[in-house]
């Protein structure tokens, strides 16, 4: 079983930066692929960035050059650094780790981009 715990959500005012957490814990494998999705208010769950064991990296298209995916090197703690934020920002961030087959996913924390 994996268990997460995301942190850092809040509320910001639109150009400000936010820097997600996400504690990871139980079986991690080698292969495991970490990531950062988000479900804006009346919408579905979408990417916002994923990084592989390798280091390599996706961002969506619509965060790609404001955001940065990182994590430590025994793949316990994940960060997503947001920088310029956007009224479209807002959402629920949720950590996510995909190992094989199945999906983990934290209980997700509110990014609330305001003025």
């Amino acid at each position: 079983q994996v268990h997460l715990v995301e942190s850092g959500g809040g509320l910001v005012q639109p150009g400000g930066s936010l820097r997600l957490s996400c504690a990871v814990s139980g079986n991690i494998y080698s292969s495991t692929i970490l990531g950062w999705y988000r479900q804006p208010p009346g919408k579905i769950r979408e990417l916002v960035a994923t990084i592989r064991p390798d280091g390599r990296t996706i961002y969506a298209e619509s965060v790609k050059g404001r955001s940065t995916i990182s994590r430590d090197s025994a793949q316990r703690l994940l960060y997503l650094q947001m920088n310029t934020l956007k009224l479209e920002d807002t959402a629920v961030y949720y950590c996510n780790v995909r190992r094989g087959s199945a999906d983990f996913w934290g209980q997700g924390t509110q990014v609330t981009v305001s003025s």
